[in-house]
């Protein structure tokens, strides 16, 4: 079981340099978890940089459950932001990180992301 970051997304479409390592994370992977928040949010960062199609053709290779938000979710959104959150942790993880976090945490599994953003927090890394 592994969480998708949109950070791990986007380098996959953009074949950035841990794009490789990202691949095999997800091909060993069991089940592929993913935030409806981020989903969200990378469609529209995909939408405005041009590469939507690409995501969207890469999401419907991957079997992806996408994890709905509800209050709850909410909840432990804003709990981690306090704690994690830009201007109050070393991490400065944006909000649309902490679904990403509280998902990861939530179903008790790594997350896979790039960058250094999330290896300043207690969250286990998928890499």
């Amino acid at each position: 079981m592994m969480v998708i970051d949109s950070s791990a997304l986007i380098a996959l479409v953009q074949k950035e340099v841990t794009a490789e390592a990202c691949t095999a994370a997800i091909a060993a992977a069991d089940r592929l978890f993913l935030s409806a928040a981020v989903l969200a949010e990378v469609s529209v960062v995909a939408g405005h940089r041009g590469f939507l199609p690409q995501l969207q053709v890469l999401m419907n290779q991957m079997d992806i459950e996408v994890i709905p938000v509800d209050e709850h979710t909410a909840e432990l959104v804003t709990a981690a932001y306090m704690v994690w959150g830009k201007g109050r942790h070393k991490a400065g993880l944006n909000l649309m990180d902490c679904f990403s976090y509280v998902t990861a945490k939530s179903l008790d599994c790594p997350l896979l992301f790039v960058g250094n953003d999330f290896s300043q927090t207690d969250i286990v890394s998928a890499l």
